[in-house]
């Protein structure tokens, strides 16, 4: 009999699929982040990108911290500035 089960947490094609189910997720959830990029740099994971609130950015972190748990997740997420601008644009 063949042992199907998944390979374990640290096994590096696993954190490849969980680092992708991540993505997907992102791209396609209620927060639809596609300007949120995630890249492997050995076992830990960076996160980032601009997002348009440090809500939004708190919500992605929780959901990588909890799709990766047991690896260590970086994050280089900016926050889009949305205040008006507090003078008129130059145009001389």
């Amino acid at each position: 009999m063949t042992d199907t089960s998944p390979p374990p947490p640290s096994t590096p094609g696993n954190l490849d699929y969980r680092v992708a189910h991540l993505a997907d997720h992102l791209a396609s959830g209620e927060l639809g982040e596609l300007g949120v990029r995630l890249e492997l740099r050995g076992d830990v994971v960076l996160l980032t990108g601009t997002v348009p609130s440090t809500q939004c950015r708190d919500d992605i972190l929780r959901m990588a911290r909890e799709e990766l748990a047991g690896h260590p997740v970086h994050s280089d997420l900016l926050i889009a500035g949305t205040s008006s601008p507090d003078h008129g644009e130059d145009l001389t």
